[in-house]
Parts: C-alpha cells; sequence; structure tokens
C-alpha cells in the first residue's frame, strides 16, 4: 500500500515540479523598502498624555539615487478634547555618487500643543558614508538651509510673529545590527539659525519576532534654544510600537 502511494505521487507530481522552488529559494532584492508601525505613545514637555501614535517609512534605493518618505502621526485625547495633535513629514532625496551623496530635504511640522505650531525646514548639502558594513553603518550629512516657524500663541504673546532664519544643518545617523533579529539606530540633527537652534535625537530598539513583523521602542528628544514664554525648551515622545516591514 505504501509503494502504492508513493508510485501515485510521483506520477501526480513528478521531480521536475518539485524543483520549481528550492529550499535554499529567496527572492530577488527590491529597491523598495517600506515599514508601517503603530502603537502607544507617551509624552513629556509641553504636554503630558498617553494615546495613539503611527508612522510609515518608504525608500526607494537604486544605484544612483535613493529616495526616502516619512509620515509620523501622533494623537492623544483626554474626556473628548484633544490633547496633542502633531504630524510630521519628511522628505529627502539623495544623489550618489562613490561613497558620498548630495542631498535635498523637505521637513513639515504641525503641532497644536507644541512651542512652535508650524515648522517648514528645506535644506541641501552633501553627505558621506563613514562607515558600511553588514553590522554598522554611519552616514553624516551638512548643508546650509532655511527654516520658518510659528510660536504658539500665549497670554504674554496671544498674536506672535513667525521666524524666518537661515541654517546650518548638520546630521548623524547610525545604524548598528545586535543580532539577527535586533537592530539599534540613532539619528542626530543640529540645526543652527540666528533666533533659534535645534537639537533633536532619535532612538529606536527593533526586535524582529516573527517573520516581517517585530516590537520597536523609541525614544525621541527635541531641544529649542529659544521657545516662547511659559513654554519648554525640551520635549521628548517615547513610543512602544508594532512595527511590520516589507522589502
Amino acid at each position: 500500500m505504501n509503494k502504492l502511494c508513493y508510485l501515485t505521487a510521483l506520477v501526480l507530481f513528478p521531480s521536475s515540479a518539485w524543483a520549481l522552488v528550492p529550499p535554499d529559494y529567496k527572492e530577488p532584492p527590491s529597491d523598495i523598502y517600506a515599514e508601517i508601525e503603530a502603537g502607544l505613545q507617551v509624552n513629556s514637555g509641553n504636554n503630558s498624555t498617553q494615546n495613539f501614535n503611527g508612522r510609515t517609512h518608504i525608500t526607494y534605493d537604486t544605484e544612483k539615487a535613493k529616495q526616502e518618505a516619512t509620515f509620523k502621526a501622533y494623537y492623544a485625547a483626554d474626556d473628548g478634547s484633544s490633547t496633542a495633535e502633531k504630524f510630521d513629514l519628511y522628505l529627502q532625496s539623495n544623489y550618489k555618487f562613490d561613497d558620498a551623496y548630495l542631498y535635498g530635504r523637505g521637513e513639515l511640522t504641525w503641532d497644536k500643543f507644541g512651542s512652535f505650531t508650524r515648522i517648514s525646514t528645506i535644506s541641501t548639502g552633501y553627505g558621506f558614508d563613514v562607515i558600511s558594513d553588514s553590522k554598522h553603518t554611519l552616514s553624516l550629512e551638512m548643508g546650509p538651509g532655511y527654516r520658518y516657524d510659528i510660536p504658539i500663541a500665549t497670554e504674554s504673546e496671544p498674536d506672535p510673529s513667525a521666524n524666518s532664519n537661515v541654517i546650518l544643518r548638520s546630521a548623524a545617523k547610525y545604524s548598528l545590527k545586535l543580532q539577527e533579529y535586533t537592530s539599534f539606530n540613532a539619528d542626530f540633527t543640529a540645526e543652527a539659525g540666528k533666533d533659534n537652534s535645534t537639537l533633536t535625537l532619535d532612538l529606536s530598539y527593533k526586535n524582529t519576532f516573527i517573520q516581517d513583523w517585530a516590537f520597536k521602542v523609541g525614544m525621541n528628544f527635541k531641544y529649542n534654544t529659544t521657545v516662547p514664554t511659559d513654554t519648554k525648551q525640551l520635549d521628548t515622545i517615547t513610543t512602544f510600537n508594532l512595527l511590520y516591514t516589507y522589502q
């Protein structure tokens, strides 16, 4: 009976069919890489709430150029009234040559309860890879830019004037693969302007637990040297998210 079943299987599924998908088959590399995440948010600084946040990141990376887009959303409500509303949009385009690249970058921030309710920044410059191997990557960027921001209205300044500054932007992006399924990322950005300078630090730890799904812990620190009266210079955001990766 066992021999009969074996012969029947060979007739119905010849060896050529079994060879269509070899056991070590891998999908060809893709130029598109995307991350989608959502989860819990803990804020401190100009607002202290716990609620929802989400992030979408898309990269299109080819031999000569790299395009990146990131959208972040933070929202919290208390007794039906919103207590935190913030949206960030980042767009960057790199033109590669050797181990370096020229970049153009645009950033938009809407923050209903932040020190500045709207921030628009454009910059361009030069970037290069300091380290690039299977475990570590480190890239540095520097260039001029322009920032336009609107301070939040306060009792002492109910109708604040918008600020515009020429800035010098510098950034460092570091990635470390701790193990096969865990990684650490740190992005540091400094924008020096005449009226206000900012320092931003993004830290994240990602642990993949099943195929394309991962658990991610992130911390964001942003410091302004000059802020409106009755607001704080330092804002922090801590997130605990479930992340899906497409590549």
